[in-house]
């Protein structure tokens, strides 16, 4: 599973960063892991160096599902970590709806060909 992390102008991105985006990334989808090709994280402050903002730290992640079509959701927050979890968290319900999509149903009976 590879994972990409950038941040624009006004947010650091320190190594201590990458790991820690890798690890809860790693920890949230570690059920889903082998189904999972790739994961693009964007961090930006929206507000820049200006002006504090109350909800002004974005964070953006895509995710590539194998054999799917990407996903990506948005959060915003007052700081890195809480729109760290606030994607990860919208990203989690958004990957299990799509997988539950390609499972199929639970209620319906699969026929055989020997059964008459």
């Amino acid at each position: 599973m590879n994972i990409e992390i950038r941040t624009d102008k006004n947010i650091h991105n320190s190594e201590r960063l990458i790991e820690y985006v890798r690890a809860e990334l790693a920890n949230a989808f570690q059920r889903h892991a082998e189904r999972i090709t790739h994961f693009s994280v964007h961090l930006s402050d929206e507000n820049g160096e200006k002006k504090n903002g109350e909800d002004d730290i974005r964070c953006m992640i895509e995710v590539r599902p194998a054999g799917l079509k990407p996903i990506a959701v948005n959060h915003k927050a007052g700081n890195i970590d809480l729109a760290i979890h606030g994607a990860i968290e919208k990203l989690k319900r958004s990957l299990e709806h799509t997988f539950e999509k390609q499972e199929p149903s639970r209620g319906s009976r699969v026929e055989f060909a020997d059964e008459e």
